[in-house]
């Protein structure tokens, strides 16, 4: 008789539910994994086989056969082992097969049977719940899989746990969902001395998650503003708290004993590949921009990154998921970022420094800022100079708001937004805002919509230029405490979008 256990195999963020058949025949002795396994799932007959020997369980000179159903869809990770065990246990009677088909399983065996924690318990628990059944994993996997709280969660540290929880001796207690408080950010906006227009723009980027340019000499402070901006970002909602943890579950970023509520912030470095920004490689395993999902992507040195790399933002950037499309996987992931992009303004880096001028000005800024095409250029909605700091500067005292003042700002601007999009099936921030939501939010007083106008005229905004400028100028509006958007708050969204414009 085939006894049954259930897991799941991944496939981006989403987890199918996969059934892990058993049978013990008569025939020579062989212990058999078929069902398309890795190599990593092959080998989990013997650590099975070596964990059972630790407890004394000795398997019979029979013919075992698992079957991974279904059989088509490649199997990958250690996390098939405990399923397998389960399996076989129930196929030899130690534990009650209903209570094993009831639950979803996960975790890798050590050889004397502990349990090892592996990445996708919170995908895992997401699926289990919508079979309606129980999930078991690794009691490091717990708090991070309970988080879902739709169904039952079992973590056990041992196998010998499972065996005595399933058989009644000592039943294992639900597993409570743990939460990570990280340490508050002692990153503060006033350490920035100067650069209060860059400052703004820094503000308003958080309050309606607008990409945001940077463009200035070498040390005048476009990275210190970057680090600063996890620190005026309100933390995740529930719901946002667990599409992000679904990706760092799959990328094994979870370790920490549950998941956190501070928003991501990913600064990869320039010589990062296509498959390490976008996603892919083996798997097709989430990118940068996955990663920062929910959060803030930093690219400092943004000229210097491959030009494949920058052309593959243009569409994630603009539809907020990317499809990972390889000859084995066509996996697709959400990327909901906030782009902060900082840049010099020529290979030098002062063209713009009048006590050190260029030599190639300007060719030098043009062929440097040309890296960035137009259609790319086209999607900040804040582009910033960041005028270079004096060392004279450094002795003034701090000036601007505290970190703290402006997150308070930014939170009640996210919380109007989180008002207005309620209802809406897609938008949450106004970034996302588009067609009539666009029009029926931000379309501003006559004397505003007669000011966007000659500037679009004047300067040739293309459509999506002109889309931004009035998304930012209703984030403006937000931040002000204004329900309409008025001609001041148009003309501070027209000042960032003129500022190295260079339009598609």
């Amino acid at each position: 008789m085939v006894a049954r256990a259930y897991t799941v195999a991944f496939e981006g963020v989403e987890a199918r539910i996969v059934e892990v058949q058993c049978a013990v025949t008569a025939g020579l002795p062989a212990f058999t994994i078929v069902g398309l396994p890795d190599k990593a799932v092959s080998e989990a007959k013997e650590r099975v086989r070596s964990a059972l020997t630790a407890m004394a369980i000795a398997l019979p000179s029979k013919r075992i056969t698992v079957n991974l159903s279904p059989a088509d869809l490649p199997k990958e990770g250690s996390h098939f082992d405990l399923p397998v065990a389960l399996a076989l246990l129930a196929a030899l009677d130690i534990v009650p097969r209903e209570d094993v088909e009831a639950t979803v399983a996960l975790g890798e065996l050590s050889l004397d049977g502990r349990l090892v924690p592996v990445i996708g318990a919170l995908p895992a628990a997401m699926a289990a719940a919508e079979e309606e059944r129980q999930l078991l994993c690794p009691a490091a996997c717990g708090a991070e899989a309970a988080w879902v709280g739709a169904t039952p969660v079992f973590a056990a540290a041992t196998l010998a746990d499972v065996i005595r929880h399933y058989t009644g001796q000592s039943p294992l207690s639900p597993a409570l969902p743990g939460e990570v408080t990280r340490e508050p950010q002692s990153r503060d906006l006033r350490d920035v001395k100067g650069q209060e227009r860059a400052k703004r723009a820094l503000e308003i980027a958080a309050a309606g998650r607008h990409h945001f340019l940077m463009v200035g000499t070498p040390g005048s402070g476009k990275s210190m503003l970057a680090a600063r901006m996890p620190g005026i970002l309100p933390p995740l909602s529930a719901v946002e708290a667990l599409e992000t943890s679904m990706i760092h579950s799959l990328s094994g970023l979870l370790d920490e004993g549950g998941i956190s509520r501070s928003r991501p912030f990913r600064e990869p470095h320039h010589t990062a590949s296509m498959a390490a920004i976008v996603g892919g490689g083996r798997g097709a395993k989430p990118g940068e921009i996955s990663l920062a999902h929910n959060g803030v992507l930093f690219m400092d040195e943004f000229p210097e990154f491959p030009r494949a790399v920058l052309e593959a933002l243009r569409q994630p950037i603009e539809t907020g998921e990317v499809v990972v499309a390889r000859a084995n996987a066509h996996v697709r992931y959400p990327c909901r970022f906030l782009l902060v992009a900082a840049a010099n303004p020529c290979k030098c880096g002062y063209l713009t420094d009048p006590a050190r001028a260029c030599a190639r000005v300007p060719n030098c800024g043009e062929d440097y800022l040309g890296r960035i095409s137009g259609p790319l250029m086209d999607r900040f909605d804040l582009r910033v100079e960041v005028p270079p700091v004096a060392y004279t500067d450094l002795d003034l005292p701090e000036s601007g708001d505290a970190s703290v003042t402006v997150a308070a700002r930014v939170a009640a601007a996210r919380a109007v937004q989180a008002a207005r999009y309620r209802d809406h099936p897609t938008a949450r921030v106004n970034a996302d805002a588009e067609g009539a939501a666009l029009e029926q939010i931000a379309t501003p007083d006559p004397e505003g919509r007669e000011l966007l106008i000659r500037v679009a005229e004047r300067f040739g905004l293309s459509a999506r230029g002109y889309h931004r400028v009035l998304r930012v100028a209703r984030t403006i509006a937000d931040l002000a405490g204004s329900e309409s958007v008025r001609k001041p708050h148009v003309a501070e969204a027209v000042s960032y979008r003129l500022v190295t414009a260079r339009e598609a």
